[in-house]
């Protein structure tokens, strides 16, 4: 009998399947037909607002500056279809009371996930209390306005668009005044997105910086208003910026409004004063409808605008797209 398994093993059928064995795993090594898939990439806006910080408390004589807006920040970021993306919102400063401190600085917000650099606001810095401090402390998204003092020139509010950013995210604090009257020593205004916080003057504390409109729900909002400073003695206490800045007072400085990003203001009483808190911010998605997901987590609330559909977070959550 001829040895059937000598041709076999090298008879032409044989080299045919081993040429596609050999061709099947030259496709595997190139990873044709597998790997991992790509999902669809598509574009969506951004509002990331940061939380306001609280403003100074006072000892009943020297005025205190409002806190300062938190950082403002609008952008276009390219999605993936399958990956998650968080989103933090940054809580407002809490307020001061009776103690003669700076106020508390909000907290950041931030948009972040695969394929993206982490966008972040900067949360406001706090406003100028009576026992002062160095002018780096007001320093925020917004800086904080400066406490009123009792010697000329005065002192400096806080630096805004701390960190820099390019567009920027926020202004300066208003300066306080120096005097040695018992109505001259006036607290400066929290800075806002849209503008510096005013300067505390011998006459009048300072009011807070304005905050900046945005359309990204389909209707324009004003947000992220710096809150107001209070007064020294007999003089006035001052309004808060547009967008949600709270105003200075006596025994109590009002709070930034909730979902702004917007500043406290200041407080002057002695002992039992309490300063305004500072605006939780927000983070706000603008989705094109025909690739929203619906998947989220974090309970925002959901609008149309045209052919957007509108992620509104007003507390941290997610977004899978």
């Amino acid at each position: 009998m001829r040895n059937l398994k000598n041709k076999l093993t090298t008879g032409k059928s044989t080299k045919n399947i081993n040429n596609r064995k050999q061709k099947s795993f030259g496709y595997q090594i190139l990873g044709f037909g597998g790997g991992e898939v790509k999902g669809e990439i598509y574009q969506i806006n951004t509002l990331v607002i940061a939380g306001g910080a609280s403003g100074g408390a006072g000892n009943g004589c020297n005025g205190t500056g409002g806190g300062g807006a938190g950082g403002f920040r609008t952008s276009t970021q390219c999605i993936e279809t399958g990956k998650t993306y968080t989103v933090t919102v940054g809580c407002g400063g809490a307020a001061q009371s009776g103690n003669g401190a700076t106020g508390n600085a909000g907290s950041d917000s931030s948009f972040a996930g695969a394929g993206i650099t982490t966008f972040t606001s900067t949360g406001g810095g706090g406003g100028g209390g009576y026992l002062g401090g160095a002018t780096s402390t007001r320093a925020g998204g917004s800086g904080g306005g400066a406490q009123g003092v009792g010697a000329a020139p005065g002192s400096t509010g806080g630096p805004g668009n701390t960190p820099a950013t390019d567009p920027s995210q926020g202004n300066n604090g208003g300066n306080g005044s120096g005097g040695v009257g018992g109505n001259d020593r006036n607290g400066g205004g929290g800075g806002g997105a849209g503008s510096a916080g005013s300067n505390g003057t011998p006459s009048n504390p300072g009011a807070g910086g304005s905050g900046t409109a945005n359309s990204i729900t389909g209707s324009s909002v004003t947000r992220a208003g710096g809150g107001g400073a209070s007064g020294s003695g007999s003089s006035p206490n001052a309004s808060g910026g547009s967008g949600g800045g709270g105003a200075g007072g006596d025994s109590s400085g009002t709070a930034g409004s909730a979902n702004t990003g917007s500043g406290g203001g200041g407080s002057n009483a002695n002992p039992n004063g309490t300063s305004g808190a500072g605006g939780k911010g927000v983070v706000i998605l603008s989705i094109p409808t025909s690739s929203y997901s619906s998947t989220t987590t974090g309970s925002p609330t959901v609008t149309t605008s045209g052919c957007n559909t509108i992620l509104q977070f007003n507390g941290s959550g997610s977004y899978t797209a």
